[in-house]
């Protein structure tokens, strides 16, 4: 196997830029989407298996490597160091929320949600390290989620509001050229975004942007706005891959079967036990 030192990747990498300038400087998205990639409505094809590579989960700022919040499985809690994927590099929380953000990082291992194993809410749900499928009909686009088998309907032609706050919100759709937009209001202010406890409340309002960059990679943009919580909207941008290996699949995580005993085992236990 021929290994390229990384000091002469770097000198080479102006050479490529100068002898395929169309590739190396035009951005996929200004090159178009083929059109083996379209449904027969002209739409991208979104359909298939996909899957955030961020540190994301563990927290959207930038942070460095560090332990976990249990310390005796050493490095198996431990949390890698990630770049984040906040525009800008800082959540911009009111003073009474960033307290509010310490306290729950503080005592995450008790109320992370995730610990649960209830649903995970937007725009959480996207970045976790399990892969979720899209399911686009020439109508309405179905999202299902590995972890704890979580799902959501997104209505392209009859949107309504949500009538009632849950945890995934409710999702109404749009293509803006080649672009999907999804507008997700209704939240019951219960999820988190992260492990390191960042949160919002139930006046949460998420707009999400899906865009191709290639055939196995999609660009995906979250605008957060939430008064309550935040002085301004913020976003969240990163990508997403497509699973190619043979045999691909969803598989569900269901979880809750996990947290009967942390849920539950006080009630479960019969007196005198």
């Amino acid at each position: 196997m021929v290994r390229i030192r990384s000091k002469y990747l770097v000198a080479f990498i102006p050479f490529l830029m100068t002898a395929f300038p169309a590739v190396a400087q035009t951005p996929a998205a200004q090159r178009g989407v083929p059109a083996i990639l379209r449904m027969k409505d002209g739409k991208p094809n979104l359909n298939g298996l996909w899957q955030a590579m961020t540190t994301a989960y563990w927290d959207l700022e930038a942070h460095p490597a560090q332990a976990g919040p249990v310390v005796q499985p050493g490095a198996l809690l431990a949390i890698p160091a990630g770049l984040g994927v906040v525009e800008g590099g800082r959540i911009p929380y009111k003073p009474e929320a960033l307290a509010k953000k310490k306290e729950h990082l503080a005592n995450r291992m008790k109320l992370d949600p995730e610990v649960k194993c209830y649903l995970p809410g937007v725009p959480r749900a996207n970045y976790m390290p399990y892969p979720f499928q899209i399911i686009q009909s020439q109508g309405d686009i179905l999202m299902a989620y590995s972890y704890d088998s979580a799902t959501r309907v997104i209505l392209m032609s009859k949107h309504r509001e949500a009538e009632v706050d849950t945890w995934m919100g409710q999702s109404n759709g749009q293509w803006e050229g080649d672009t999907l937009v999804v507008d997700v209001t209704g939240f019951n202010g219960r999820a988190w975004f992260d492990r390191a406890g960042n949160f919002a409340s139930d006046t949460l309002h998420v707009v999400e942007r899906y865009s191709m960059l290639d055939a196995n990679t999609l660009n995906y943009e979250a605008t957060i706005e939430d008064p309550a919580v935040f002085t301004r909207a913020w976003k969240i941008s990163l990508p997403l891959y497509r699973h190619r290996e043979r045999n691909a699949r969803l598989l569900d995580f269901k979880c809750v079967e996990f947290v009967e005993d942390l849920v539950y085992g006080d009630v479960d236990k019969k007196p005198g036990q």
